[in-house]
């Protein structure tokens, strides 16, 4: 199960003036108000996260007030090593290639990816688990502590080109620019911080080599440790199954997200008894299902978003995976099932023996 550490936590409840005991009640002046089940690390399930920013934005009518508050809370030095490693990078770019990298120690909830390959560069904020109410929210704090931390340890003036966001601007699109300090999209592919070149270059005023690279160590060891636990298998479906709206990512570019080298991947995958294609199959299949059953998607946008880019070839992919074209499959599923009398059932299938014959 996904789990957020309890940094975040604090940072969140903190924020609204709210208390967390180590057993996880929320206190509100002394006076217990919701109650979570924290693992015995100290880390949050991710839907326990998710139940507290809920309750949060529902008693906090001014959003951008609390996503700027939030902002103003979670520091740096909050995030232990990883935040020193950050801080002591030399530019904001390694900074950045650190935050993609090693951000997985605090949360697989997210991911952050840094994406040099287009015209301009993207710091994208990618979703690792099932769709939820409170992500919104949840991506909005992120990006603004992100930027606003940001600003504290780069030596020079920052500022990012935009910021967009996936989902619908839920107050005045023009006090969201204000505190992000720059244009900010609503209704966007993706979200994501999209930096210059000479932001990227920026240096960072507490900027140490050595330091870096002993710090970067640490991290690396930690990584390396949380890479043998758990199924890769199930943690590589997570990733996938909010990512492919943008296409079938490349096995490479997931293998760095989760920490590890492409071949230390492909030979855990194998190690599991599977491969990285047959993750995606079944991931599609899965959402796709999904996605027909519950009906409120054209047959295009699901193609889309399970990562093809036709309609024709997810219409004929899912044929070949379950038997039936998608509009078929749709039509079936939202058709009440027929009930059968007992005897007609036993007149096709013949008499149940559950006698000892039967078992043996």
């Amino acid at each position: 199960m996904p789990t957020v550490t309890a940094v975040f936590v604090e940072a969140l409840t903190k924020t609204v003036g709210l208390r967390v005991t180590p057993d996880g009640t929320v206190l509100s002046d002394d006076i217990p108000v919701l109650r979570l089940s924290p693992q015995p690390d100290g880390r949050l399930g991710d839907q326990g996260f998710f139940d507290l920013l809920d309750w949060i934005e529902a008693r906090h009518c001014d959003r951008v007030a609390l996503v700027a508050a939030y902002a103003e809370t979670i520091r740096m030095d909050d995030l232990g090593v990883l935040g020193l490693a950050l801080k002591t990078a030399p530019t904001l770019r390694a900074s950045l290639v650190r935050l993609a990298r090693y951000f997985r120690l605090l949360t697989d909830t997210a991911a952050y990816v840094l994406d040099e390959t287009g015209p301009e560069a993207r710091v994208v904020l990618r979703i690792c688990t099932g769709a939820h109410p409170a992500l919104s929210l949840r991506n909005e704090c992120a990006l603004a502590g992100l930027i606003r931390n940001v600003r504290d340890f780069v030596d020079g003036a920052f500022a990012p080109e935009r910021v967009t966001f996936r989902h619908a601007c839920r107050c005045d699109p023009a006090r969201y620019a204000a505190l992000f300090g720059c244009p900010v999209v609503f209704g966007a592919a993706e979200d994501a911080v999209i930096l210059s070149e000479r932001a990227l270059a920026l240096p960072n005023r507490l900027g140490d080599a050595a330091l870096s690279r002993f710090l970067t160590q640490q991290l690396e060891a930690e990584i390396g440790s949380l890479s043998q636990e758990g199924a890769l298998r199930e943690a590589l479906g997570r990733r996938l199954a909010t990512a492919l709206s943008t296409g079938v990512p490349q096995a490479g570019v997931l293998a760095r997200e989760m920490g590890m080298s492409e071949r230390t991947f492909f030979r855990r995958l194998s190690e599991e008894g599977t491969t990285f294609r047959d993750v995606v199959r079944e991931v599609q299949i899965r959402l796709a299902r999904e996605l027909l059953e519950r009906g409120d998607c054209s047959i295009a946008e699901v193609a889309f978003l399970t990562g093809f880019a036709e309609q024709s070839s997810f219409g004929r992919a899912f044929k070949r995976w379950v038997g039936q074209a998608p509009a078929q499959y749709r039509s079936a599923a939202a058709q009440p099932p027929r009930r059968m009398l007992a005897g007609a059932v036993e007149r096709l299938a013949g008499p149940v023996d559950t006698g000892a014959e039967a078992l043996a």
